[in-house]
């Protein structure tokens, strides 16, 4: 749990690194905490739905009023964290937070943006270098010991 959080607790912070687990472990829980609340709003919804004589748009009512503000919220709650521990598992692998803005852009290329949305995935899943890198020390402590103190 303390991997889920630990993105919040370095709130801003783009410099550094982070961990693989880091990274995934809080992208799992903003899939776990988007898919309660899409539940919610769409349970919420199909009450909608039901006491308005089934009239199809009742339910995106639920989606677009108070519930859909949920996912609203907390979408821009952690907008801010999920670039930063981006940016820091970038500098893992030894690269820059630049190379995030040009997978966004390049994934907005129509035939294009699809390979470069894998091929971003595949980065941010290969492990980081090893020991110390320009952008700090090995999140894991590997390769920092001396040989012959």
């Amino acid at each position: 749990m303390n991997w889920m959080i630990l993105p919040f607790k370095r709130y801003a912070e783009f410099s550094g690194r982070s961990r693989r687990m880091e990274y995934w472990m809080f992208t799992l829980l903003n899939v776990i905490v988007v898919t309660v609340l899409m539940f919610a709003t769409g349970g919420l919804g199909a009450m909608t739905n039901l006491e308005a004589g089934g009239d199809p748009s009742a339910g995106m009512m639920a989606l677009f009023g108070g519930a859909g503000l949920l996912i609203l919220v907390y979408g821009l709650a952690v907008l801010l964290p999920s670039i930063a521990v981006t940016i820091r598992r970038l500098h893992d692998r030894d690269m820059s937070g630049w190379w995030y803005l040009g997978a966004i852009i390049g994934s907005m290329i129509p035939v294009v943006g699809f390979l470069v949305s894998i091929a971003f995935l595949v980065i941010l899943a290969l492990p980081g270098t090893p020991g110390p890198n320009r952008f700090g020390p090995d999140p894991k402590g590997i390769g920092e010991a001396e040989t012959f103190a």
